[in-house]
C-alpha cells in the first residue's frame, strides 16, 4: 500500500488551472488565426470585385463614347431630314409660279388685262376689264375652274382712264387677292 501525503488536490488544481490556461491562449490563437484568414478572404474578395468594378467602369466608359457618337449621329440624321424637306419643300414651289400663270392664262376672260401679279404669302393681281361684270367672270372662273388658286377676294375695283389720245377709253382698274396651293390639285 502506498500512501501520498503530498497535498494532491492542490496538484490537481493547478493542473487544472493550467489547461485552462492552455486552452484560453490556445482558443485565443485559434480566434486570431481564424479572424486573420477572415480577413484575408475578404481582403480577396474586395480585390475581385475592384477588379470587376474598374473593368464595368472601362466598358460604361467605352458605351458613353458611344451614346455619345450615337446621339451625335441622331442629330445628323434629323439636320439630314431637316434639308431634305426642304429641298423637297423647294422642289413642290419650284414649279408654283409655271402653275400661276398657266392658270391665269386659262382662268382670264376676254376683255380682262393683267397689270401685275405679285407672290409671297398670298397672290396679289392688278389689271383692267371692260366692266364688272369681266371681273366678276374672272372670279367665278378662279373660284370654280381653278386647281391651283383658291379663295380669290376682290380687293378694289375702280372706273380709270387706260391709254392715250384717240385710244383712251374708260377702263376698270381692280385688286384682287387669292391663295395658291403647294401642287395642283384635279377637282
Amino acid at each position: 500500500m502506498n500512501i501520498n501525503l503530498l497535498p494532491w488536490r492542490e496538484a490537481r488544481r493547478l493542473a487544472r488551472k493550467r489547461a485552462f490556461h492552455q486552452s484560453l491562449v490556445l482558443s485565443a490563437l485559434l480566434g486570431v488565426l481564424i479572424a486573420f484568414v477572415i480577413v484575408l478572404v475578404l481582403e480577396n474578395l474586395l480585390a475581385n470585385q475592384l477588379t470587376r468594378n474598374t473593368v464595368l467602369e472601362n466598358e460604361i466608359n467605352k458605351l458613353d463614347v458611344r451614346v455619345k457618337e450615337i446621339a451625335a449621329l441622331d442629330e445628323e440624321i434629323k439636320l439630314l431630314k431637316q434639308r431634305q424637306e426642304s429641298i423637297k419643300s423647294l422642289q413642290a414651289m419650284r414649279n408654283q409660279p409655271v402653275y400661276l400663270l398657266d392658270e391665269l392664262v386659262d382662268l382670264t376672260p376676254v376683255g380682262v388685262i393683267l397689270k401685275s401679279i405679285k407672290q409671297s404669302e398670298m397672290i396679289t393681281v392688278t389689271g383692267y376689264a371692260q366692266s364688272n361684270a369681266r371681273i366678276s367672270e374672272f372670279l367665278h372662273n378662279i373660284d370654280l375652274k381653278s386647281h391651283y388658286l383658291i379663295k380669290p377676294t376682290l380687293l378694289e375695283s375702280k372706273l380709270t382712264p387706260y391709254g392715250q389720245g384717240k385710244e383712251l377709253r374708260k377702263l376698270f382698274e381692280f385688286t384682287m387677292t387669292m391663295t395658291s396651293l403647294a401642287q395642283p390639285q384635279e377637282r
